[in-house]
């Protein structure tokens, strides 16, 4: 098993007799950057030929062009009429949790994105996870994607690595690699744990039920106890035969069946102790849930499944990412570029399952969208990050929370990849690059900012602006009170056009309740220079920055606008940009339940080459999560040493200086598909 870096954690026993710790970076702390040969023959070269780069899709330069303005142009002044008490409203969807919109990180690509093992995390992706967790009050990510397929836990790997890849032997058209893996793997999401509010799905192999492999269930209640949420089994199913992971004609009853031993198998192991929080079924799409439900799937497992799941992306770019696997033509991003430019591309993505989700609510289910994002098979460059992207991923899971879905994954490949969320650089550019935020991940920041913390809100679809597809907003109504809106533009301003001015009236009229209408708003506005854009993007004027640029924390001076209403007229006039979005605060408490929790931060600079050096405060190590190291006994955070701190969660003080982080970078408190 890995060892924690030894004198890393001699150094933090004389952290009271220094002003400050530096430690010195080590030769050979890389890891595979899962680059292109291309990018690999990059190494060697100087530090400034990096037109590579662009080559991965991760790091594209492909700039598309904004759609023309629609003709007719929508309405630009419209009204909207708001109920403020939630008991007069009807339609409204179930209590939504602000942590709605979490991360799918692919198994096979954990080294890169979270950590090289339990000792060495990547403090931009711990940063990244406190900035959702400081809105929402802890952040949902999963672990798995294809690769947890045929991924198996073994005591030890060679070199002590943590996962293992056999490419060679990889199955599907997407060349899904084998994993073997370590519980280190498991300890460095405990790890992440105890720093950030982050839960974890994980998923149980299940591409051979005649050899169970149960032991990520087993291993993973011990280490990360109740940090782990619930466990995955079976990753599309719908695709087994397509992808010859099962004989041709493998249907639905033969996955009920294959369930069922999982199942039972779970129930006969005395080292799972939990029951009741399988995931399931997770389908693609080419079998409906109707069609799994009418094999007596729910009445027969209900007692083992908490959430029914499914798994869904609106197009696919599977012919350029896979030229040779019979895909067909690709398709021109540009050419699709407007069909993520409109409300009804979330609608239609939710049409399918508003029939199957009440069935899953009376049998008392969660219904999660397990993995998503923009395209499968790596995204359109230029489309999955572009500023469009993140106006479709807020409209997208507003929609699926009004549509009373429970949650959804925003899922993370490698950097062969162009939907991110967030991608770490490649690792001969550690030494001077550091991360790269995709536009998505402002999406998950605005949804845990209009949801709110208190795990009450309830959304409501306005169809606002006669339904305009260009044009859609929301109402969020906390504690059965309407205290934001969600008010979105699809258009970018050409000629002076575009932008838009909604003028909400709450309550009075003919609606039964007294004016509502407050003297004033706040207002947060996610903007950028048109749809196109994949730099220059702002959340009430604070960014992660462009390419390369972000340490995992927002940057600049936020600036919320306020907006004087006149309440003898009973109405507020919200202008939204073109494009943009609009979070309406309509009162204090709206807004308190909007801001982040304030974290305390602070800065490292590491590299993974022996010129440059961590430098750490010991006075602010002492203070870390809230807590000295006093009192406590020593926990390693490598099996082998002392346990008795990891499976509870380890002592987050001694860790933090264990921690080597690629690029420079800034430490918070707390495979493609």
């Amino acid at each position: 098993m890995l060892k924690s870096p030894f004198f890393l954690l001699c150094l933090a026993s004389l952290s009271s007799y220094a002003r400050a710790v530096t430690v010195y970076g080590q030769q050979g702390m890389t890891m595979p950057s899962g680059a292109s040969s291309t990018a690999a023959a990059a190494t060697a070269a100087p530090a400034s030929s990096t037109s590579w780069i662009s080559n991965l899709a991760a790091y594209n330069n492909v700039t598309l062009t904004p759609p023309a303005l629609p003709s007719p142009m929508p309405n630009t002044n419209f009204g909207i009429t708001l109920l403020n008490n939630a008991q007069n409203v009807n339609g409204l969807s179930v209590p939504q949790k602000a942590n709605f919109l979490g991360f799918s990180i692919e198994m096979s690509v954990v080294q890169q994105v979270i950590g090289k093992n339990a000792s060495f995390i990547q403090v931009p992706f711990l940063n990244l996870l406190a900035t959702i967790a400081d809105r929402a009050g802890s952040v949902v990510v999963r672990v798995g994607g294809n690769t947890q397929e045929t991924a198996t836990l073994v005591d030890s790997l060679p070199d002590n690595a943590m996962i293992a890849k056999d490419k060679e032997n990889a199955s599907n058209p997407t060349d899904t690699p084998i994993l073997d893996f370590t519980a280190e793997m498991l300890y460095l999401l405990a790890n992440v744990s105890s720093m950030v509010n982050a839960k974890w799905f994980l998923g149980i192999p299940f591409n051979d039920t005649a050899n169970l492999r149960l032991q990520i269930a087993e291993a993973a209640e011990t280490i990360l106890g109740d940090n782990v949420l619930a466990f995955q089994v079976g990753n599309e199913p719908d695709l087994y035969a397509d992808h010859k992971h099962r004989d041709p004609g493998y249907n639905q009853t033969d996955y009920f069946n294959e369930f069922g031993v999982i199942v039972k198998a779970i129930e006969s192991d005395p080292k799972i102790k939990s029951r009741g929080n399988l995931v399931a079924p997770s389908l693609q799409g080419t079998w409906t849930l109707e069609s799994v439900y009418d094999t007596g799937f729910l009445t027969t497992y209900g007692d083992s499944i908490s959430i029914v799941s499914v798994e869904h992306y609106p197009d696919n770019n599977c012919a350029a990412a896979f030229p040779d696997a019979g895909f067909g033509d690709p398709k021109n991003p540009q050419d699709v570029f407007a069909n993520y430019l409109n409300h009804g591309s979330g609608q239609g993505l939710v049409n399918p399952y508003l029939g199957s989700i009440p069935v899953a609510q009376q049998a008392g289910k969660q219904f999660m969208m397990f993995e998503t994002n923009t395209a499968s098979c790596g995204g359109f460059p230029g489309v999955s990050d572009s500023f469009g992207a993140a106006l479709w991923g807020v409209d997208y899971g507003l929609q699926m929370a009004y549509s009373n879905f429970t949650g959804a994954l925003l899922h993370v490949g490698g950097q062969d990849v162009s939907y991110n969320p967030f991608t770490p650089p490649p690792t001969n550019l550690t030494s001077f690059k550091q991360w790269t935020v995709g536009p998505t991940f402002y999406s998950s920041l605005v949804i845990a900012e209009a949801l709110g913390k208190s795990n009450t809100s309830r959304v409501l679809d306005l169809f606002a602006n006669d339904a305009n597809t260009f044009t859609p907003g929301y109402a969020i109504y906390e504690n059965d009170v309407l205290a934001r809106l969600v008010l979105i533009n699809f258009m970018s301003e050409q000629n002076g056009q575009g932008a838009y001015t909604a003028t909400i009236s709450i309550g009075g009229g003919q609606t039964g309740e007294a004016n509502g209408t407050p003297a004033q708003v706040k207002v947060k506005y996610l903007t950028a220079p048109t749809v196109a854009e994949k730099n220059n993007i702002t959340w009430a004027n604070q960014t992660f920055g462009g390419r390369f640029e972000c340490d995992g924390r927002l940057s600049g001076t936020e600036v919320i606008q306020t907006i004087n209403c006149d309440t003898n007229a009973n109405t507020c006039q919200i202008p939204v940009p073109a494009p943009g979005i609009a979070l309406v605060l309509l009162s204090s408490d709206a807004q308190g339940a909007a801001d982040p929790a304030a974290s305390a931060t602070f800065a490292t600079t590491a590299v993974t080459k022996t010129a440059n050096t961590v430098t750490i405060d010991p006075s602010v190590l002492a203070t870390s999560n809230g807590q000295n190291g006093a009192g406590r006994q020593l926990s390693s955070t490598s099996k082998g040493s002392s346990s008795a701190g990891r499976t509870a969660g380890v002592a987050p003080g001694l860790t933090l200086l264990a921690m080597v982080v690629a690029g420079a970078s800034v430490l918070a408190a707390a495979a493609r598909r």
